[in-house]
């Protein structure tokens, strides 16, 4: 069985990113982890590693557009923090609007307690992202 190639998905933030990747039949997301976005060099460091380890050049970006389509501060943080691997990865985007309301939605009904652990909605988010991607190809 030939296994898909793996895509690594991102939910950016000014201080943490929440990490995820799909499973090797590109069918699932899966929570990786939390990067703490001390600085975006050893952050973009980090987010290499992981697309080593997990043999991709895909990385999936949850862009925040407003409400009515258009880019604010958080989507353009967004696009600019991705910007230095633009050139060794293939970058996609995915809107990511209310992708946080859903993710503390998901941790709710799983009875999980988030409200003092904002990395764990980042993860989830990242896994949101990631899922409404792969349902949508």
């Amino acid at each position: 069985m030939v296994l898909e190639k793996r895509i690594v998905a991102l939910d950016i933030g000014t201080k943490r990113i929440g990490v995820a990747v799909s499973d090797g039949l590109g069918l699932g997301a899966v929570p990786l982890k939390l990067i703490i976005r001390k600085n975006d060099k050893s952050a973009l460091v980090e987010i290499k590693k992981i697309c080593n380890e997990y043999r991709t050049d895909t990385i999936l970006i949850g862009v925040p557009y407003n409400m009515d389509g258009s880019l604010g501060f958080q989507a353009k943080n967004c696009l600019d923090f991705i910007k230095p691997l633009e050139n060794d990865y293939i970058i996609l985007k995915q809107d990511e609007r209310l992708s946080s309301q859903c993710a503390e939605d998901i941790l709710k009904a799983k009875g999980k307690k988030y409200t003092k652990n904002k990395g764990m909605v980042d993860v989830t988010a990242a896994c949101v992202i990631l899922q409404d991607y792969l349902d949508s190809i």
